[in-house]
């Protein structure tokens, strides 16, 4: 498109010279023409030129925008001003080296490839309808072949590093198939490729993302930890996010939570299983992670509870949930130390699906990824590593296929009758649920706790 437009440039210029050349040869030759019916009035030749030319104008203006946008070297050639002018006095302010930065930056140029890209001079991209796994059934997001896959090499893992994951829980109280869990989850237990430069990455999406403050804060984090020494410019690798190594931390989290478990004077998470795991337990525990305690427990709740109690600001000690009548779906009583402890509900798809009651650790691992789903997963293949189970018994239930832009709607209808959503972002968080359920109580509607679609033409 950018060289159509360039043609055309050419084309208009080359219209423009005749033009001249023409309006000259009709100078001289309009006297000679004989006088027809229609012809314009001698002196007002020019106004045929002058309309000519706002045709060009007019036909150039009509051309798609991307045709008039800049090129990629010309982004290009503004991204290498942008790194010396721009990022490297700030980089400087926040201790980076000269030698660091240049280093870093030898031979880095722009990753066109990347998601979410807003390059100067180029068109805005389209918004695209947006879904996510907990706006349709959320079966599909625990696929069972899958996980049982991890579940196998995680046991085996269990018992490869045995040692270093004892050692671990002695330091820090996160159980080992907790960190096995979230390492199988992020990278396949470190067989997933990461083949992208990370300071490409956060480059690139500094200086041309929808997020540019973020990922400039991490770049100049990535920035910090190549001056630090623990990884060499080269080895610095991420996923297209930014995100690095085997347990996927953002730069800005490995300098928080990164640990040097191997005791060989580096924090390494590309290549060291026992910095690996123990930076994965250092940033649980820094979350919220409570010794002794597990992640919760899969549950029934009586149809005469109410599903619109969720949420962790609504936590009860788990003997007052037992009281209610929920029951863990294997049949055994919840442990006796835990009866005292505070646990919370969750119904991530409503009453169409898996319920649960889970302790303020589930929360801990919702920091890793915050989504409800992910939180799931990872306690559900903690558990199939610790002691070969399965699948939640209840079975994941169709529960509406939505759009964001329908939950955000319903979510702004929710807001003004007085209910606490947590924000219209279109995400069906814990307080959308409840507040649905509750809206749902006092309109003398069957409680579900879910956003469904029937309710667009009535939740107004």
């Amino acid at each position: 498109m950018v060289a159509r437009g360039a043609v055309f440039a050419k084309q208009f210029n080359t219209a423009i010279a005749a033009t001249s050349d023409l309006r000259c040869d009709a100078k001289l030759t309009a006297s000679n023409l004989p006088t027809r019916g229609g012809d314009v009035p001698k002196g007002t030749e020019g106004g045929i030129f002058r309309h000519i030319l706002r045709l060009l104008i007019l036909l150039l203006a009509l051309l798609p925008l991307p045709a008039l946008a800049a090129s990629k070297a010309d982004v290009e050639a503004q991204f290498q001003v942008w790194i010396q002018k721009d990022l490297w006095p700030e980089a400087r302010k926040a201790g980076i080296s000269e030698k660091t930065f240049q280093a870093a930056f030898a031979g880095v140029t722009l990753n066109w490839d990347l998601p979410d890209l807003e390059p100067p001079g180029f068109p805005k991209p389209k918004q695209q309808a947006q879904t996510q796994a907990e706006f349709s059934s959320p079966a599909p997001y625990f696929n069972e072949g899958r996980l049982q896959k991890l579940a196998a090499t995680g046991r085996s893992l269990a018992s490869q590093y045995g040692p270093v994951l004892q050692r671990i829980e002695k330091t820090y109280g996160v159980p080992g198939p907790i960190l096995l869990a979230i390492w199988g989850r992020e990278t396949g237990f470190g067989a997933a490729k990461l083949p992208n430069s990370a300071i490409q990455v956060l480059a690139t999406k500094a200086f041309m993302s929808t997020r540019k403050d973020m990922f400039r804060n991490e770049l100049i984090a990535g920035l910090r930890i190549l001056e630090h020494g623990d990884v060499t410019p080269d080895q610095f690798k991420g996923s297209w996010a930014g995100a690095l190594g085997q347990p996927q931390f953002m730069p800005t989290n490995y300098l928080k939570y990164a640990v040097d478990f191997d005791g060989d004077g580096h924090r390494n998470i590309w290549t060291s299983v026992p910095d690996t795991l123990a930076s994965i337990a250092n940033y649980m525990v820094q979350k919220g992670w409570q010794r002794g305690r597990g992640w919760g427990y899969e549950v029934t709740i009586p149809q005469n509870v109410s599903c619109a109690q969720e949420g962790p600001d609504l936590a009860k000690p788990i003997s007052q949930w037992a009281s209610l009548g929920i029951q863990r779906v294997s049949g055994k009583s919840f442990p006796s130390d835990e009866m005292r402890a505070s646990g919370m509900m969750l119904v991530p798809a409503g009453r169409d699906g898996p319920e649960f009651i889970v302790t303020p650790n589930f929360y801990a691992i919702k920091e890793y990824n915050n989504s409800d789903l992910y939180g799931l997963y990872i306690g559900n293949l903690a558990d199939r590593i610790a002691n070969g189970s399965g699948a939640f018994q209840e079975k994941w239930g169709d529960v509406g296929k939505m759009l964001r832009s329908d939950v955000a709607n319903m979510q702004k209808a929710l807001e003004r009758k007085g209910y606490d959503v947590g924000g219209t972002d279109g995400l069906p968080g814990y307080k959308t649920r409840r507040s649905i359920g509750q809206w749902q109580e006092k309109s003398s509607m069957k409680p579900t706790c879910y956003p469904d679609s029937s309710m667009l033409g009535v939740l107004k």
